[in-house]
């Protein structure tokens, strides 16, 4: 183990995620019910939990991704950029937006409005984290991980300052 990992406390064990991981897997393939699904991961932060979670979803599926960015250190500058476009439309297709962490909702707000005028037939949202305390605006979360309290969270896709994504445990730098 880095030092800089000896220096975060568990929050969400690496086995919870995965067992977890495996529940939203399976909600989603029942509610998608057999219908082709087009799920798009939300960079960076995304992508561990995005690889899981599709291998859970029993599904024929595509995956795509937009990168978006809204964050200086540990704080949001609160102004949301496109890094990244998605490579194919979507166009009447069903859409799963995946995100790490539902905080403020102002980056999701944006990229559910961006999606929408690109006409999907339908557009649900999966996070697998969400800090409810830290809502300005309200946005839907139809597949939800876990709820966190306002503490800054590093590991499993999540960074701090492009560090620590590769924990594989949720934790709090200490």
């Amino acid at each position: 183990m880095s030092s800089a990992a000896s220096a975060i406390e568990v929050l969400i064990p690496e086995e919870t995620i995965r067992a977890r991981v495996k529940e939203l897997g399976a909600a989603i393939t029942r509610d998608q019910a057999g219908r082709p699904l087009t799920v798009v991961g939300v960079l960076k932060g995304s992508f561990i939990f995005l690889a899981d979670l599709v291998r859970a979803i029993d599904l024929s599926l595509t995956v795509d991704f937009i990168g978006i960015s809204s964050y200086q250190g540990t704080r949001s500058s609160g102004v949301v950029q496109i890094t990244s476009d998605l490579t194919r439309p979507i166009e009447d297709k069903d859409v799963l937006l995946v995100e790490d962490i539902v905080d403020t909702g102002l980056s999701m707000r944006y990229l559910l409005d961006n999606l929408a005028t690109r006409r999907p037939a339908s557009v649900k949202v999966c996070a697998l984290l969400e800090k409810p305390s830290r809502a300005v605006v309200k946005v839907p979360i139809d597949y939800r991980g876990f709820v966190v309290g306002d503490e800054f969270v590093v590991g499993y896709g999540l960074d701090w300052d492009g560090k620590l994504r590769n924990l594989p445990y949720v934790g709090v730098p200490r």
